[in-house]
């Protein structure tokens, strides 16, 4: 037995040294990526809480719909990882705000996957680059990747209104381990 924890021990130091190692050596872009983590599990989260039903609820006229919410999500994932990361950015598929809510999940997940690819290959020497924003502005990478943890945060906020507003506990209020 002991020596089975042994080698369990050995293998969880070799395996997440590197890990270790590049997180020591890009601690900017690590905590971005692990702060796009998190927020891709909550939104899914919160998106797959949300009875489809409400998909169309928006609290007054002038707030977007928790489906509008949603799609923008996806959408602003992909603008910004690539413009962080400089890939293309894969098309996703034509929806609305009203399209099925399996459909514009899949689409969230689909854009926190390709965050997740893109950002992978971004390093703290890098963030002085500038890359095009919104708005046809450039800004660093580092002010990049910051933004589009930023949007996260506010977004999630906004879906855990709309989640509350209709009875349920965001993700985040919830029992579970996020």
């Amino acid at each position: 037995m002991k020596k089975n924890v042994s080698v369990l021990a050995i293998a969880l130091v070799f395996g997440l040294a590197p890990l270790a190692a590049r997180a020591q050596q890009n601690p900017v872009s690590s905590a971005v990526r692990e702060a796009v983590s998190r927020h891709a599990k909550i939104l899914v989260a919160g998106a797959e809480e949300m009875p489809a039903d409400k998909y169309n609820y928006a609290p007054t006229p002038q707030q977007m719909t928790f489906g509008h919410l949603v799609l923008h999500v996806a959408q602003s994932n992909m603008f910004l990882c690539s413009r962080i990361s400089g890939d293309k950015a894969p098309a996703l598929p034509a929806l609305t705000e009203h399209s099925p809510k399996t459909q514009l999940i899949a689409a969230m997940k689909s854009s926190f996957a390709f965050c997740d690819q893109s950002l992978a290959k971004v390093n703290d020497s890098e963030l002085t680059q500038e890359v095009p924003f919104f708005g046809g502005r450039n800004v660093s990478k580092a002010a990049a990747m910051i933004g589009l943890s930023n949007d996260l945060a506010d977004h999630y906020s906004q879906e855990a209104m709309y989640l509350r507003l209709n009875g349920h506990l965001p993700p985040t209020a919830q029992h579970r381990k996020m």
